[in-house]
């Protein structure tokens, strides 16, 4: 049989030669093609399956899961259920984590007071380290604690592979990996943790790709972000039972135009710095599997949420004394947060933002999930971020500092692109082992950003369309 088996593989392997090979093929796809056809040919004459119906009923599955029609819906809507289900689900427990910290920061206050301790060294160590702190772990770790736990069930299901098929051929034609798909994917929960992810990738060339291009997918720390500016501004636009549709449906297509822009960027890459022929992607769709909840548990919790959570407080320490310093420390009548705001501003207001909106970008390298309260903070002219009680507040605050619906537009344009949160720099530079990758995963981004969003403000104001 041993014998039979080889002799009618060989012969299929040769008759083959490279008759399917055609024009825009590379070789090694039109020789894996074949060998795999052969190889299916021989399995049919000599092999006997004991269950043809579990084989029957996963290939229903695949039909429909990788088909041209439904493949690209299906995975859209599992994707936006991901993140519904990750947004709504981690809004009660960042509340009550928030609710927590702050309880705990009126009894240190106390303590500090009862010390006698001075007043600078309670607005550095709590009002600048502890609520910088605070304000990480209290909108990070929910948001990674449900992400990360469904991502690596879909993982263990054997649903990521049918995506990773699916996408393979638009990373192919954009000269990566169609690994690159799932590393995506992960950057959606945090891009840190989709950076790590790139090790799946063989290929040095195409494994740098899907770092440099990570940051173009928002995480869970720019999604509170994209979605209270889209409450407030794409949602006043139409009537009230419309607006969380509105807002919905916009986010979603910030997230589509940053998928494009991944595949773009991918592309000039591969065409430039990162020359290359994209390698061949050889994937054998592995059966569907029960989960093992154990593995699930650990690798969701301990391996990704405690690592990534873990780097975002070490960069969160130093940031929150230097926020407080840039903020309490006078010159002259005005803070040094301010004067750099009015040095920025006549640069920020040429791409739609302001002093104040592009200081809190640059100050907020640490986590994305500070951006927002700085800018409050900022306009408040308080010496400590500030979280308002409702998402009314902040629409009159930010409506009395001047911003109309193309400053909220940009401000999300540039959210989703900009250079990557401290935590995310530290892990390219941990994975690459380079200063160069390192910079220029953040140079790549930010231009991009400026370009963007310049492009929209001047396009608008030369239209009228300022409003």
């Amino acid at each position: 049989m041993h014998r039979q088996f080889l002799g009618k593989f060989n012969e299929l392997v040769r008759i083959s030669d490279l008759s399917s090979f055609t024009y825009g093929d590379s070789l090694r796809d039109s020789i894996v093609k074949d060998i795999y056809r052969a190889a299916e040919e021989v399995t049919k004459k000599v092999v006997t399956q004991k269950s043809q119906r579990k084989i029957t009923f996963d290939k229903k599955i695949d039909d429909l899961l990788t088909s041209k029609i439904f493949g690209y819906p299906i995975m859209i809507l599992l994707l936006g259920l991901v993140f519904w289900i990750t947004i709504t689900g981690a809004n009660y427990p960042s509340q009550m984590l928030a609710n927590l910290f702050f309880w705990l920061e009126g009894k240190l206050t106390y303590l500090f007071m009862v010390l006698g301790s001075p007043q600078w060294l309670h607005g550095i160590l709590i009002l600048g380290i502890y609520r910088t702190l605070a304000w990480v772990i209290s909108v990070m770790l929910p948001p990674m604690a449900i992400f990360f736990p469904i991502f690596t069930l879909l993982e263990d299901l054997g649903y990521l592979p049918r995506v990773a098929f699916n996408l393979d051929r638009l990373f192919k034609k954009a000269g990566a990996h169609g690994k690159q798909s799932l590393t995506m994917s992960m950057g959606f929960g945090c891009n840190a943790a989709g950076i790590i992810a790139c090790r799946i990738i063989e290929s040095p060339r195409e494994k740098l790709i899907a770092i440099l291009t990570n940051n173009f997918v928002p995480c869970n720390g720019r999604f509170p972000t994209l979605i209270a500016l889209a409450t407030i501004f794409v949602g006043g636009l139409v009537a009230s039972q419309y607006r969380s549709l509105a807002a919905t449906l916009f986010v979603t297509l910030l997230v589509v135009f940053g998928i494009i822009v991944t595949l773009i960027v991918s592309w000039v890459l591969s065409k430039t710095i990162l020359k290359g022929i994209p390698s061949s992607f050889t994937l054998e769709l592995p059966p569907y599997r029960k989960p093992k909840i154990g593995r699930v548990i650990y690798t969701s919790l301990i391996d990704r949420t405690i690592f990534v959570l873990g780097r975002a407080i070490a960069v969160a320490v130093p940031a929150g004394l230097i926020i407080w310093i840039l903020a309490n420390i006078t010159l002259g009548d005005k803070s040094i947060l301010s004067h750099s705001a009015a040095f920025l501003d006549p640069f920020a207001r040429m791409i739609g933002l302001d002093g104040f909106i592009l200081m809190a970008f640059i100050i907020g390298l640490p986590a994305n999930e500070i951006v927002v309260p700085i800018i409050i903070m900022s306009y408040m002219s308080k010496g400590a971020m500030l979280e308002l009680e409702s998402l009314l507040e902040m629409q009159r605050l930010f409506i009395d500092n001047g911003w109309t619906f193309l400053t909220a537009l940009n401000v999300m344009l540039f959210s989703l692109f900009h250079f990557p949160c401290g935590t995310a720099l530290w892990t390219i530079g941990k994975e690459t082992g380079s200063l160069k990758w390192t910079m220029l995963s953040a140079l790549i981004p930010t231009v991009i950003g400026i370009a963007v969003c310049f492009i929209v403000t001047q396009g608008a104001r030369l239209l009228g369309l300022v409003f």
